[in-house]
Order: C-alpha cells, then structure tokens, then sequence
C-alpha cells in the first residue's frame, strides 16, 4: 500500500533575485525566466511528494497579474494540489517583494506533472491528504480541472464528469 502524503510534505519555496540580464527593455522579468523558476519549483514539489523522477506534461494555468521588476525579490511557492494514479497537479505561488519590503502575490500557476521510472513509464504514486482550508479548496478544484480537460480532449463523457456537474449545479443554484 502506498503511504499517504500532505501538500506540506511537497512544498517547496525558491527564492532569488531579479537581475538585469533577467529583464526585459522595460526592466521587468521575462515571463520565460519566471516560467522556468516555476517548473523548477513545481519540478521538486512533484518529485518530494512522489519520490520518483518526474516530467512536466502540461501548464495548465499561468496569471501574470503584476510585472516583476529588476531588484526584486522572488518567491516561488510550489505544492502538490492533488494526486491522481500517476500524474499530480502543482499548483505555484509567486510573490515578489521591493526593496520596501512591501510583498505582493505577482503570478499563480498550475503545471502537471507524471512520475516515472528508470525507462520513462508512468508509475503509482502516493495519495494527497489536503489539511487547511486552502489544500482543501485547491484539491477540490484541481478535480474539476482535470474533468473538464479530459472532456474537452475527449476521454471522458461530459455525463460521467460528476464534478463538473456538481459545480454547474453550484453555480444555477447562486452558492
């Protein structure tokens, strides 16, 4: 039987600083640099929570909602939001912080990872049992995402998508 993780047990955080050759003409942080230091944290998240090597097979999500300036101070929080058989979701924080001290969230993402072994194949990987009231939320979600990306793609009956429904009903009923 395959033990039983929490997000903590994932949660990774980098954090580093902003430098010229990392900005754009407008000395903001390009958006490639950033993803990278995302895929690296989300990269450690899925491996501490599987304990195998793993590969990014998709970014789900990405909300670049403020510009990262040159000097700035970045954080990347990465955690496991769930587990399914082989694959999990990473769901990533960005916070960047002035010379102030002032910190601000600046980016949210959402990457897929899928454990593998020594000739690549996709291999189990612990349950996620979410904690707080965040991992929860995140946890239910991440369902619903997956839910709906195999409908679209597909592999699954929009009538066997129970979470999907459920989240309709939520939304016609007001909640």
């Amino acid at each position: 039987m395959t033990p039983k993780k929490t997000p903590s047990d994932s949660r990774t955080i980098m954090t580093d600083l902003v430098l010229p050759g990392e900005t754009n003409h407008l000395k903001a942080m390009f958006g490639g640099e950033l993803l990278a230091r995302m895929d690296r944290a989300a990269s450690i998240a899925s491996q501490r929570h599987s304990n195998r090597a793993t590969v990014t097979v998709s970014v789900n999500h990405v909300a670049f909602t403020h510009s990262i300036r040159v000097g700035s101070v970045v954080t990347v929080e990465a955690a496991i939001s769930r587990a399914f058989s082989t694959s999990m979701e990473v769901y990533i924080d960005v916070w960047m912080e002035n010379m102030f001290g002032e910190r601000i969230k600046a980016t949210e993402a959402i990457y897929s990872f899928v454990a593998v072994d020594e000739n690549g194949r996709p291999v189990k990987i612990p349950e996620l049992v979410p904690e707080t009231a965040l991992e929860k939320e995140r946890y239910k979600e991440a369902l619903q995402r997956r839910q709906l990306s195999l409908v679209l793609a597909g592999k699954l009956s929009p009538h066997h998508a129970t979470e999907l429904k459920a989240l309709f009903t939520e939304l016609e009923n007001g909640k």
